[in-house]
């Protein structure tokens, strides 16, 4: 299962590249780690489960781990609905939602916009702070680029939401696979060149910008340096000779030791969320509890969290 089957605009240089953070930053420090579904789906579907079929079991099975808050992945607002008792159960937080969107077509990017809209409004009263949001490619596991009409519909309607959003008291995260690096990475540029600081957030998922660079961690390094003041979250995945790795560790193919000390250097406190999933030439010793364990406990260790 894929997670996409859950599935003025010129920013001012100044506030973009200086040495200080936008204004309108949430502190993402005081967030709890947290850790998205993708993960919990790929574990289970390996293990022949359903992630969601039964919701107390699966958020009895999340609590062993004391991992105290969740990213999950919202479609519609009756999942979060569904999805709030056990929370509240569990007494597991989740500072962040993940909400997939079309945004490169007039009339889709208006029902994505309305959909999380009203996504927001449910998830106010549960702490969430943050929204983030993977604009469709045209179509998932194509070669298919959006030309640049798509792209200007893209970061027109992204742009905003997150202003709408920003009223309502959220943060609009930007987030990327591997596809919006492809051709110069005109997407994943265009849309953070062309949309406000002020509404539009970049949420770095570190092992998609190291794979979609051809497994590049100078592209890595790139992008933390080039668009530092926009981070308000970072995934965090691992691998070992390209393949990822059942559990996080600062080690691999990621010097993820070497992000730790430069995010510090920039005074920089992103929300950190745990999205360490299995592939299929993932090596498995370790259930989803035990590695998801040794997750919290190697990401608290290295963000001295």
């Amino acid at each position: 299962m894929k997670r996409r089957d859950f599935v003025g605009l010129v920013p001012s240089a100044a506030l973009l590249f200086s040495g200080k953070a936008v204004e309108s930053r949430v502190n993402s420090s005081v967030l709890p780690i947290s850790c998205n579904v993708y993960n919990w789906m790929t574990f289970y579907e390996q293990s022949g489960k359903a992630w969601g079929e039964n919701w107390d079991d699966c958020m009895g099975e999340f609590s062993l781990t004391k991992i105290p808050a969740m990213e999950p992945s919202i479609t519609h607002v009756r999942e979060l609905n569904e999805l709030l008792p056990y929370l509240e159960k569990y007494q597991i937080k989740i500072p962040s939602i993940y909400v997939g969107s079309v945004m490169h077509e007039e009339a889709e990017a208006r029902k994505s916009t309305a959909a999380i809209l009203e996504i927001a409004e449910r998830a106010k009263v549960l702490g969430t702070k943050i929204i983030v949001t993977n604009p469709n490619p045209i179509q998932w596991g194509s070669n298919l680029l959006k030309n640049d009409a798509q792209l200007l519909c893209q970061s027109d309607h992204l742009d905003k939401l997150g202003k709408s959003l920003r009223s309502l008291g959220f943060r609009l995260a930007y987030h990327t696979h591997d596809v919006e690096l492809r051709a110069g990475a005109r997407e994943f540029h265009h849309t953070l060149q062309n949309t406000s600081p002020e509404n539009l957030f970049f949420c770095m998922d570190v092992h998609w910008i190291y794979r979609g660079s051809e497994n590049s961690q100078c592209a890595v390094f790139d992008v933390l340096k080039m668009y530092s003041k926009r981070i308000i979250e970072f995934h965090l995945r691992q691998s070992e000779n390209g393949i990822w790795t059942e559990s996080f560790h600062a080690t691999g193919d990621i010097d993820y030791v070497r992000l730790a000390e430069e995010v510090k250097k920039m005074g920089i406190n992103p929300h950190l969320v745990i999205e360490q999933c299995l592939e299929e030439k993932t090596p498995r010793q370790q259930n989803v509890v035990e590695a998801h364990k040794i997750d919290l406990m190697e990401v608290k260790k290295l963000f001295n969290r």
